[in-house]
This record gives structure tokens, sequence and C-alpha cells, in this order.
């Protein structure tokens, strides 16, 4: 025989209480219950603190540990120190951020309006703070594709300089008279940059004007001359290498030139201007000897050209009077 045993009902409350029914509640209740009940909050609330302090700091360990190892991961595989910067202060702002939320949790807030309010107040300073962020992108977009290192002689923005440091919102530049140029990260992403240091070997162009009348066959074969002997000029390389590079290190390193790039020294007709006739005088070099080379060899072609019996014209107008009947 089966007991039936009748159930009461148990009501749900519609809301949860505010704090004055709570107290108005408590107000009603006998002393020594009010007690009892005001010494279970304090115990649980004690407990929740606890618990809280206590994920915190096994949450600021385990933050340690994962940051630590993030950054033995990007050392040994050799990242570029500004993007191994970059990631980890991205990862440990992340890591505090959820460490938070969850103690906030623990402590019985609740989370989801203080993720929506700190979502709001992202949206609000991403929106007064939209060009910080263009170059906060930026920033990351250079240390991503990398269109320059530090070291690099770069011109951008009406500037050129030697690339000193790569932050997040900009970079700063060293001019030839060491100013310091701050650019903005967003600027150079985004527009032209011209990286004079991208490539190990550059041309360089002389225009060297003569007088109409003198020899160009003789101009031409005193600048190849003057080009021919600076050790720093390169040739174009021959079709076959070098075997090895301790008997001939000049053909190994000649060799190691792109053909396609590298041509041998030349000189041409630019233009027959008003006052003389241009050629051009244009030879290879490595990057690094630019403009020693140009400067060298500008002084040279102003002191020997003219013992060669090649003149540098002044500029002349004709001028022609009429005499009046």
């Amino acid at each position: 025989m089966l007991l039936q045993i009748p159930s009461t009902p148990v009501a749900v409350p519609d809301s949860v209480p505010t704090v004055r029914q709570e107290l108005q509640m408590l107000s009603s209740l006998p002393f020594d219950e009010m007690m009892n009940k005001l010494i279970a909050s304090a115990v649980s609330l004690v407990i929740n603190v606890a618990i809280a302090v206590a994920v915190f700091y096994i949450g600021k360990f385990i933050i340690r540990k994962i940051f630590n190892l993030v950054s033995g991961i990007l050392l040994k595989r050799h990242v570029d120190t500004s993007i191994a910067s970059f990631v980890l202060s991205m990862v440990r702002i992340v890591l505090y951020f959820i460490l938070i939320v969850t103690v906030i949790g623990i402590l019985g807030i609740e989370t989801s309006s203080f993720i929506a309010l700190f979502a709001s107040a992202g949206v609000a300073i991403g929106m007064a703070l939209s060009g910080t962020l263009q170059n906060f992108a930026g920033g990351v977009l250079i240390l991503l594709l990398k269109p320059y290192r530090i070291g690099d002689f770069i011109e951008a923005q009406g500037y050129s300089g030697t690339v000193r440091e790569i932050q997040i919102f900009h970079t700063i530049i060293c001019t030839g008279d060491n100013k310091s140029i701050i650019i903005p990260n967003g600027g150079l992403s985004t527009g032209s940059v011209n990286n004079w240091s991208k490539e190990e070997y550059r041309r360089v162009d002389w225009i060297v004007g003569i007088s109409y009348g003198d020899n160009i066959d003789t101009a031409r074969r005193k600048l190849l001359e003057i080009v021919d002997s600076d050790a720093r000029i390169l040739h174009k390389p021959a079709e076959e290498p070098a075997l090895s590079p301790k008997k001939d290190p000049a053909k190994a390193v000649s060799a190691l030139i792109k053909p396609e790039v590298i041509t041998d020294p030349a000189v041409v007709v630019k233009e027959l201007s008003a006052s003389s006739v241009d050629l051009r005088l244009t030879a290879w070099a490595r990057t690094s000897d630019y403009w020693g080379v140009f400067f060298d060899i500008n002084e040279r072609i102003y002191k020997e050209l003219p013992a060669a019996g090649i003149n540098f014209p002044f500029p002349q107008m004709d001028i022609w009077v009429k005499k009046q009947e």
C-alpha cells in the first residue's frame, strides 16, 4: 500500500527582492533569527572574498607562467624584438582582464553588466581616439609586414633618415643632421615609403655637362676610366662563376650579384641643352658605399676632366645687335 504525502506548493518569487525589501524583512524577524541571518551572510561574504583572493593570486601565478612560456617560445624562434614585446603586452592584458572578470563574478557582482559597461567605454574611447587606433593598427601592420627595419634608411612623409625605433603608435627616424623625427604609423602603413636600404645594390648616376665642340668619345673614355679605377664600382658578373672563392675572391663575390640587375658602367648623351652637352654616367655600387662613391667620383670628375681637354661650360646667351639705318 502506497502512502501519498500531500506536497505543499512552493511559492516562487516573481522578482529578486530589493535591498529595502530585505531590510524590511529583517526588521520584521525576531532578534535571534535576524542575527543568525546576518552572521550567515557575513560568513558567506568572507568565504567569497577568501576564494576571490585565492583565485586572484593563483591566477597571477598562472599568468606569470604563461607569460614566461610565451616569452621563451618567441626568444627561441628569434622573433623580432618589437613584435615580441607587442605580443607579450597583449597576452598580459588579455589574461589579466579575464582574471579580473572571474574574481568579480566570485564576489557576486553581475559580470554581464560589467562587460557591457566595459564594451561601451571601449566604443566611446575608440571613437575619441580614432586617430590613435589607426596608428596602432599601422604599427601592427609594420611589425608584421616589415616594409622597413631598425637601421634602414627610409624616405616617407616628407622626411628621410635612419630608423631608430619602431613603436606601436609611431616610428622614430634620425636625419642626417641628427634630428629625431617622430612619424605616426598610420600614415607610414598607408602611404609610400622609399626604403633605400632594402636592396643590397644601387645604381649611381652622374650628369656631366661638357662644352659644345668637345670630343664626346674622349669624355666618355675618361669618365669610364675614372669609375673603373674605383674598387667600389661593381661590374656585370661573368657567365661562369669561379669554382673556388680561395682562388679568385673577386670573381666569387661578383658571382653573388644578380646578373639581371648589375650592368657595367656606361656613358650616354642625355641631352643637348642650351649651354652644354649633358652626359649621363651610370655605375653600380653597394648600398653602403653609395654616398662615398657619389661624392668621390664627383670630385675626381671635376679635377681630371679638364686635364683631358674637356671643359665645363658656363651658361651662355647669344645676343644679336641689329644696326638701324
